[in-house]
């Protein structure tokens, strides 16, 4: 049989909290009982306390949790994902906790709840996440501390918010456009369609899109475009399964092969927007002059690739993450963090081409 806190005292000859303190508060024992009772233990083969039951007899376990829909690497890889991992983790190693990062399937969704509440951590930090996955159900389930940069119906009172103005954010990228001129404009984004696939989406409103960052995006665009007369039938929209390079250049080539082309693309990352350059460049097109393209994040290579996007701080919003979520504020209304942005003009956009 595993051998037990129980099976070393009756070993040893004292009490199991005596053996418990050999593990946790060693300053209560003697410096020659300690060592009579490891001795013991690791003749018997017992390893000591789980750390997962001592964690929930101790109402703390010492983690919180990072959830995404993507791949692991994806936290590792991604620019923007990378800045705010940074920021999440300085904030957990200055309250000396640990960080669980939870990637969730959109395939399994049952695997993905499963992990939500068999995960030992004190709250919860959701990343990015339609607002369909039932993975968010089950966080309001389990009445853990919750931080997300996302809002949807129904978050419950332990729920706090750090993010940005999106649609303020997009507005003035879509007034930017306008005051170049365009008016035959594109927009690719995820989670247009909630099939994950590259290719054209219908969207009767913002309002369609059941993913807050992309609809709030698309709101702000469509307040911009409005504003000039350019009616939201007019927009085409395609949609790109994550934010990935290569699907950009992928949803871009859908629009610059058809006539007539956009004179603006508007993407809703700059990874996504980066592939549209790849994209217009193995067309022989220039971005900037040909199409205008703009983006939204200002990751590293973005000022490298004179790309127009929007700016947001992203190992910031981790960092005030973490903090909120550690040390809750006592009033409620400073739960809610809005951070600044900024449109970022560089080389990619220039006047609509008649």
């Amino acid at each position: 049989m595993r051998p037990t806190l129980q099976t070393v005292a009756d070993a040893v000859g004292v009490s199991r909290s005596t053996v418990s303190n050999a593990y946790s508060r060693p300053d209560q024992l003697s410096a020659d009982l300690r060592d009579r009772i490891l001795t013991a233990a690791a003749t018997l083969g017992y390893a000591g306390p789980d750390p997962a039951a001592r964690s929930l007899r101790k109402r703390r376990a010492g983690a919180i949790g990072m959830l995404f829909t993507a791949t692991l690497s994806y936290a590792f890889t991604d620019p923007y994902a990378v800045q705010f991992l940074q920021g999440l983790a300085e904030a957990a190693e200055q309250a000396r906790t640990g960080l669980l990062l939870l990637p969730l399937s959109v395939d399994d969704e049952a695997a993905a709840v499963a992990a939500v509440n068999d995960a030992v951590v004190d709250g919860f930090c959701v990343y990015c996440m339609p607002d369909w996955h039932p993975a968010l159900d089950a966080l309001q389930a389990r009445g853990l501390p919750l931080v997300s940069g996302q809002r949807r119906a129904g978050d419950g009172p332990l729920s706090a918010f750090v993010g940005i103005d999106e649609a303020a954010a997009t507005r003035a990228a879509g007034e930017h456009l306008m005051a170049l001129g365009h008016r035959r404009i594109a927009v690719i984004g995820d989670y247009f369609n909630v099939a994950p696939a590259i290719g054209p989406a219908t969207l009767a409103s913002p309002a369609d899109v059941a993913y807050y960052t992309s609809r709030e995006r698309l709101r702000g665009y469509q307040e911009a475009l409005a504003k000039d007369g350019v009616d939201w039938s007019t927009i085409s929209f395609v949609n790109v399964p994550g934010n990935c390079r290569t699907d950009g250049a992928a949803a871009a080539a859908y629009l610059l092969d058809r006539a007539p082309r956009p004179t603006a693309i508007a993407a809703l990352s700059d990874i996504v927007a980066l592939g549209v350059i790849d994209a217009l460049r193995a067309r022989g097109l220039q971005p900037g002059r040909d199409v205008s393209v703009i983006g939204f994040d200002d990751i590293p290579e973005a000022a490298a690739e004179g790309l127009t996007t929007v700016s947001q701080p992203a190992a910031e919003r981790g960092r005030r993450s973490g903090r909120l979520l550690l040390d809750p504020p006592a009033d409620p209304a400073d739960s809610t963090v809005v951070l600044p942005t900024q449109l970022v003009v560089r080389a990619t956009t220039g006047p609509a081409q008649s």
